[in-house]
């Protein structure tokens, strides 16, 4: 056993040439994320829980192969290459880049994602019922739920003005978003600022538009890479007293105001089952792409009374989760 978790572990040349031998072992997954390790775990976490209520323990009878991006897209194709080239059982990918990224590299390797892009439109799978390929997993619709957010936004807002929307603009799901999201403006004769941030200085200079342009409340769109830098957002959200409603949970737990998204312990979940399945011998292109069906909407009040807003007591009723 310390002779397989010694090979699991190995890295560069060495482990490549080993690779055959230790997948007869054990099962080698190859794990791509964009996001940091720490962002990553509200994916890992209970994807790794289904894995070994399946009989797959890490350690034991399987091996898992970390890579993180830590926000950069651009390093993505050559961390999926290093996963290819060590010839791993399965890949999983956690979000639409490393995805893309994964389904590049390789088109025999089993693919599992989670995406909040349609997957069929980003190029992951033929369909949703038939999958085809080498690739299935879940798609969260997280890239299209920005009027939903837009909505619940403008309900704590103490009064009408310029919401600001902050986006990627090297992301393959901008274009989507800010259709969207200036649609559902023009509808609700929402006045809209679109504002890009795609660096940490980026991102400052965004807020120092905001302040000038007197900017209300704020929308961040959908990018991995803004958890990335979730922290330096949420103190310039309190810096400037905007509120800002973000992707996750897990924005709102470091002090950010709002969150609308799918339910990621779902997301985690359905990743580790098609994970299982596939390891025990069923084929991607066999098993239909799911679709969340489960929505989290997540309120600090302790934020909002920094901020100086009441929160209606309609809003309150809709939160799945209230900060303290």
């Amino acid at each position: 056993m310390r002779r397989r978790e010694f090979i699991a572990g190995l890295g560069g040349a060495a482990a490549w040439s080993l690779a055959s031998s230790a997948q007869q072992a054990a099962p080698v997954i190859g794990y791509l994320s964009g996001r940091s390790a720490n962002w990553d775990a509200p994916l890992r976490t209970p994807f790794l829980k289904v894995l070994e209520g399946a009989g797959f323990i890490v350690g034991q009878n399987i091996a898992i192969d970390y890579r993180f991006s830590e926000g950069r897209n651009d390093r993505l194709p050559v961390l999926a290459a290093e996963l290819v080239q060590r010839q791993v059982t399965i890949l999983v990918a956690t979000d639409l880049p490393s995805a893309l990224a994964a389904k590049a590299a390789t088109n025999t390797i089993p693919l599992v994602f989670a995406s909040g892009e349609d997957p069929v439109q980003s190029g992951l799978v033929q369909s949703f019922n038939s999958p085809g390929g080498n690739a299935t997993g879940i798609n969260s619709v997280n890239n299209h739920l920005g009027p939903k957010r837009l909505d619940l936004l403008r309900q704590i807002m103490p009064k009408p003005g310029l919401i600001a929307f902050v986006v990627h603009p090297n992301s393959t799901a901008t274009p989507h978003q800010l259709q969207e999201m200036k649609e559902a403006a023009r509808v609700l004769g929402q006045p809209l600022l679109v504002l890009n941030a795609g660096t940490e200085i980026e991102a400052e200079d965004a807020f120092a538009t905001m302040s000038r342009e007197k900017v209300v409340a704020l929308v961040f769109g959908a990018s991995v890479f803004y958890q990335v830098i979730a922290d330096q957002l949420i103190a310039l959200a309190a810096r400037h007293g905007i509120p800002a409603l973000y992707e996750w949970r897990e924005f709102v737990v470091a002090g950010g105001l709002m969150s609308y998204n799918a339910n990621r312990t779902e997301s985690g979940r359905q990743v580790g089952a098609y994970a299982a399945q596939i390891l025990k011998g069923a084929k991607p292109g066999d098993l239909p792409v799911v679709q969340s069906s489960s929505f989290e909407f997540v309120l600090n009040l302790r934020t909002a009374r920094a901020l100086g807003l009441t929160v209606p007591s309609m809003l309150l009723s809709l939160a799945d989760e209230v900060i303290e």
